[in-house]
């Protein structure tokens, strides 16, 4: 699984391991929002529940985006 160096919110190093199609949809989202990639990442961590991991909360946040995006 790939994994991709991320700073979020301009101040922390961390790392992201997601499937190749998950890296796909979040910089597609990237694209549309015209946001970084880190933005992106920053958003969703600011928004993930406690204990939650991050690679979660990205699958989850492409998820709900894929979801909301065809309607269903």
């Amino acid at each position: 699984m790939p994994k991709r160096s991320v700073v979020i919110a301009g101040r922390h190093n961390t790392s992201i391991s997601l499937e190749n199609e998950f890296l796909e949809e979040l910089d597609d989202i990237c694209r549309e929002r015209k946001l970084s990639f880190n933005a992106l990442i920053t958003e969703i961590d600011a928004g993930r529940g406690e204990g939650v991991n991050l690679s979660a909360a990205a699958r989850v946040y492409v998820l709900r985006h894929l979801k909301n995006k065809t309607g269903i």
